[in-house]
């Protein structure tokens, strides 16, 4: 498993929704009778590709208009506001016309998971990936091999979900004590799950920050939070090397890649952060540590 996908460049956002070349994202021309701006957005939403040419290869690979138009799309899509009726046509739309064409196939689907599955994306969004993995299914053919991996992908998105009960699994103390999470001790009614893997460069620098961390480690310390750390990956002469570099008072573990094997949860970065509540409820799922500093309410650094 990859340590860490890399982001791509937040790219700048329309101001204008307009002219159609292959300089310009092509834009659906919305019928004047529509006036009021939920009828226009909807319309816009759902003919959003019809003018786009998904045979032309020049115009897929062409990032300024194929990669800015859909940016454009799922932000409108995921701004709170767009009904999920409009949500699914809309994606249903889109799909079903860059299916049948190879390269846009291939770049559409990219484009998804680099904007909406990768967790160092600024429109990262879980729920509106899982509404794509599910329009794919529904127009991909029955026979074809691709729906496997668009099934798995979806039910482990589906996993460890904000208010569900965290997955259970076993992990090994340094010592070899076998301990299971559910029956994890939990101080101050919150544990902050990590997983984590030493050998992973792109982890090295969360962890040293959380490692230095003066407000984590007094918050660890007072019983506010406790830390387990959780090793994923099968080397395990290299977890036991850089035990001695973990902070003081968090559990350390190794799961003898049993999160992995199992696809117990979705480990698509490193280090992948869950925070849970005492009876082992997600609170914050895969979050960045920003964000858990924050619920946990720990002193602004």
């Amino acid at each position: 498993m990859s340590c860490q996908h890399s982001a791509r460049q937040n790219p700048r956002l329309s101001d204008s929704v307009g002219e159609s070349s292959h300089s310009s994202f092509p834009f659906p021309e919305i019928p004047a009778m529509l006036t009021q701006p939920e009828e226009r957005k909807a319309y816009l939403l759902e003919h959003y590709w019809d003018r786009f040419n998904f045979g032309d290869t020049t115009l897929v690979n062409n990032r300024e208009v194929t990669e800015q138009g859909f940016v454009n799309q799922i932000s409108l899509l995921a701004d709170g506001a767009t009904p999920e009726k409009v949500i699914r046509e809309s994606l249903k739309n889109w799909c079903s016309q860059f299916m049948p064409e190879a390269q846009a196939r291939q770049v559409m689907m990219q484009l998804a998971d680099d904007y909406l599955y990768n967790p160092n994306s600024p429109f990262y969004n879980e729920g509106l990936y899982g509404v794509y993995l599910e329009t794919m299914l529904e127009v991909l053919p029955e026979e074809d091999a691709r729906r496997s991996s668009f099934d798995f992908k979806l039910r482990l998105l589906r996993r460890n979900k904000v208010g569900d009960k965290a997955t259970d699994f076993s992990y090994y103390l340094p010592d070899g004590q076998k301990k299971s999470l559910v029956a994890t001790s939990t101080r101050g009614n919150r544990l902050l799950l990590v997983f984590y893997d030493p050998e992973c460069e792109s982890c090295h620098e969360i962890l040293r920050e959380m490692t230095a961390d003066a407000s984590l480690a007094e918050a660890v310390k007072a019983g506010r939070v406790t830390v387990l750390a959780v090793y994923t990956e099968g080397n395990q002469e290299a977890w036991r090397k850089g035990l001695a570099d973990m902070p003081e008072g968090w559990i350390i573990g190794t799961d003898r890649q049993k999160v992995q094997e199992e696809a117990l949860y979705d480990l698509k970065a490193m280090p992948s952060l869950y925070l849970l509540d005492g009876q082992k409820r997600v609170l914050l799922k895969d979050a960045p540590l920003g964000q858990i500093r924050e619920v946990l309410g720990l002193a602004v650094k």
